[in-house]
């Protein structure tokens, strides 16, 4: 008798993922909720501090694009070419600005006036971002939204008008659709990250402390998963880790989201063994399956064949309890992925690159 598991219509980037040390989140193994969020605020709580002063010098390292150029998710155009570019130079910081192209600054995403400008907050990597000072200055201290009708509209196309995401109408900013999963898993970041530190937090409209409210959590939700993880919050969650000694575990796991507030889970489960998951999901340029010692790594095979059924030789690695397959070296197309053991039922996973 077999049990199939379809992890349907996968794509697979080539990307690198992030590496946290080994172990780094093993307290939180096995956790969902409110106990999964605490036990990762304990992980990464109590970081090494920044100055204020220190960002510019260190967004050199977490957001400097491929060019050499500051990456400014206001203004950029993926794919596309920029408005305007920024150069990591005191003449291009702000200062004074009069319209957007004028000089760059130290936008706090989780705007500041909602922790009433407190420490560590105030400087903390993970929310703080290089962007355009004039857009900086629309956006002022606005939630995050979606806007049907714009009351303005950035040169590279974030819009400011009332949002028309269910259960707020207020004014609000509206990020281009290729960094709404940044900002989905910087504010994610920030729930975790101070957890039960929020005291006296004023909050806003789109936050209660550092809780999202409902229409923001469910609006954050969509954005992380229309917009996975994408190579440039790789580089940076390694890059900021490297300063302020912890990490961002959206990045790092984006099936935590749904694991603490509920969704789409982001991985793919047996239907007889829910022990057994496959991710991450979207796949990138390799497949985990977790299978918790469930297969013996010294028996198990991992086979992969396409739609006419040729059977295709991959790398990979058992460790743990947990399988990494390469699938960098296929060629676009349909596969069927198989982990078996004599004895036990195998795990079957359909991947699309």
């Amino acid at each position: 008798m077999k049990k199939l598991l379809f992890l349907a219509f996968l794509p697979l980037f080539t990307i690198t993922l992030a590496q946290p040390p080994s172990g780094y989140y093993d307290p939180a193994n096995g956790l969902s909720g409110t106990s999964l969020q605490s036990a990762l605020h304990n992980i990464i709580d109590d970081h090494n501090v920044q100055s204020y002063n220190s960002l510019h010098d260190h967004f050199e390292s977490t957001d400097r694009k491929p060019n050499g150029t500051v990456w400014d998710m206001y203004s950029d155009i993926p794919g596309g070419t920029p408005p305007y570019v920024y150069n990591f130079t005191s003449g291009d910081q702000c200062g004074s600005y009069s319209g957007e192209g004028d000089c760059y600054n130290r936008e706090h995403s989780w705007p500041k006036s909602w922790f009433n400008d407190m420490s560590p907050m105030y400087s903390d990597l993970y929310h703080l971002y290089p962007t355009d000072g004039y857009v900086n200055g629309r956006r002022s201290n606005y939630p995050y939204g979606t806007v049907s009708s714009a009351s303005w509209t950035s040169e590279n196309g974030c819009k400011l008008g009332n949002c028309d995401y269910p259960g707020y109408s207020g004014t609000v900013f509206e990020p281009i659709d290729a960094y709404k999963g940044d900002f989905a898993r910087t504010y994610f970041y920030m729930s975790t990250r101070y957890y039960n530190e929020d005291n006296n937090w004023p909050g806003s409209d789109m936050a209660d402390g550092s809780q999202l409210r409902p229409w923001a959590l469910s609006m954050m939700k969509d954005w992380h998963l229309s917009d996975p993880v994408s190579q440039k919050e790789i580089d940076r969650n390694n890059a900021v880790y490297q300063i302020q000694e912890n990490r961002n575990p959206f990045i790092d796991h984006p099936e935590f989201v749904a694991q603490i507030w509920g969704g789409t889970t982001g991985i793919e489960q047996l239907t007889y063994n829910s022990d057994i998951s496959v991710y991450p999901v979207p796949a990138s340029d390799h497949c985990i399956i977790d299978h918790h010692s469930y297969y013996d790594q010294d028996q198990l095979t991992v086979t992969l064949s396409d739609v006419t059924g040729r059977t295709h030789t991959v790398d990979y690695s058992t460790t743990n309890g947990v399988i990494r397959v390469n699938t960098d070296p296929l060629a676009f197309g349909f596969y069927f992925i198989t982990v078996s053991e004599p004895g036990k039922y195998p795990a079957f996973a359909r991947l699309l690159k």
